[in-house]
């Protein structure tokens, strides 16, 4: 089945499936982890036919994928809602949090997620609006005013999920989620602190 041939969620019924279906998987990543997740044990527990999860989704993958990106479609709201804050907002510590906390419902089923959310980093359109939204949060902060290159871009937006995904890859570490939030902040803020100040306009 093509793409095209796929459904797309532009009908009330659809969209209201396509939600069954990704909070059964979210219910089934807490219950059982992800290794024992399946499109039969997710059409079961939504309640509707395996024919009706693959008229919406692939694999498992897609849906962990549209799982994802709904989580990370919030962050991008709530990292959009930073760029009109007060100026002396404190924007880093904001964004971990919004990164972190999206994720508080799902304790068993982070690794899952993250790794599901940097896979879909690949579609451009996906990256793209994560990228911008970051992006924007910060350059405008009165606290900071840098210069930022597209490699000094793409660090920024990538380091603080990665170390995510590897604190929620190593549960056994027994990392306190307060305190690596403060590190995280503390990475952001030294490495914004340390990058060449912008040009003056004109200058």
């Amino acid at each position: 089945m093509t793409e095209r041939q796929r459904r797309t969620p532009r009908q009330a019924r659809a969209e209201s499936t396509i939600k069954v279906i990704l909070d059964a998987t979210l219910q089934l990543l807490e219950a059982e982890g992800a290794q024992r997740l399946t499109t039969n044990h997710i059409a079961a527990r939504a309640g509707v036919s395996i024919g009706t999860v693959y008229q919406y989704f692939r694999d498992k993958d897609d849906i962990l994928a549209a799982l994802a990106e709904q989580r990370a479609s919030a962050v991008r709201d709530d990292i959009a809602d930073l760029v009109i804050s007060p100026p002396g907002a404190n924007a880093v510590r904001a964004i971990v949090q919004a990164l972190t906390r999206s994720f508080d419902d799902a304790p068993r089923g982070r690794a899952a997620l993250l790794d599901a959310m940097y896979r879909r980093r690949g579609d451009d359109g996906g990256l793209a609006q994560h990228h911008q939204a970051f992006l924007a949060a910060i350059e405008g902060k009165a606290q900071f005013s840098m210069e930022l290159t597209p490699e000094r871009a793409f660090v920024l937006t990538h380091a603080p999920i990665s170390l995510l995904r590897a604190a929620a890859a190593e549960p056994g570490l027994g990392l306190d989620p307060a305190a690596l939030e403060d590190e995280l902040v503390r990475l952001l803020e030294a490495y914004l602190a340390a990058l060449p100040a912008a040009a003056a306009p004109g200058g």
